[in-house]
């Protein structure tokens, strides 16, 4: 996969992520006070992911060419963390 796809699947990738999770803050209206603060914590814990996913993506925007390789190894752990908080916060429902 070439820079410029990869890219573009990383834009796609956190903009349906982020999406989700403006989805779940919705839903949350719809909890206990128990459920709430579970979810509230997790909910936190997310969001700071989500902003180091979002730097991580912005170095990716930035990055030249021989530093591509590192930031793209990083942007990928970035992504897949938020993605393991994500069902973090989604075994909350379950």
């Amino acid at each position: 996969m070439n820079k410029q796809e990869f890219k573009a699947k990383a834009k796609k990738s956190i903009d349906d992520l982020f999406s989700k999770i403006d989805a779940l803050e919705e839903k949350r209206r719809e909890l206990n006070s128990e459920f709430n603060r579970e979810y509230e914590k997790e909910l936190k814990k997310l969001k700071e992911k989500k902003l180091d996913l979002q730097s991580k993506y912005d170095d990716l925007e930035n990055a030249s060419e021989d530093k591509w390789d590192d930031v793209k190894i990083s942007f990928s752990k970035a992504s897949e963390s938020f993605k393991k908080g994500f069902l973090d916060l989604l075994s909350i429902f379950k």
